[in-house]
């Protein structure tokens, strides 16, 4: 009687790793329509955002950054000390432009 369960335990080792295969082969061939799912979303909610996306090659983009401030630099005895006058302004102004639209496929 106790031939049988130790022959058993091999057996159900066996079938642990069977069922693990199993399941591994079963994610590996779903991925594809997943990564489709997302993708497709993705793209949905690009296409809800606006009209005019991002094109790699023909967007121009424009920044511009200004900076003020006042310092004064004191040299002394072979040392510079500065000291701010005045807290430093930044002024950033950025514009962009798709350019050459009428080779870019919209999707509709």
């Amino acid at each position: 009687m106790f031939k049988h369960l130790k022959k058993r335990k091999g057996q159900s080792s066996v079938e642990y790793a069977i069922l693990i295969i199993i399941v591994i082969g079963a994610l590996l061939s779903i991925q594809f329509y997943i990564k489709r799912g997302i993708q497709g979303r993705l793209k949905t909610a690009t296409d809800d955002i606006s009209d005019y996306q991002y094109s790699p090659g023909n967007t121009n983009t424009v920044k511009t950054t200004s900076t003020k401030g006042a310092t004064r630099d004191i040299f002394e005895k072979g040392a510079t000390t500065s000291q701010m006058l005045q807290n430093e302004s930044v002024t950033e102004n950025m514009s962009s432009c798709i350019m050459n639209t009428q080779f870019e496929f919209w999707g509709k």
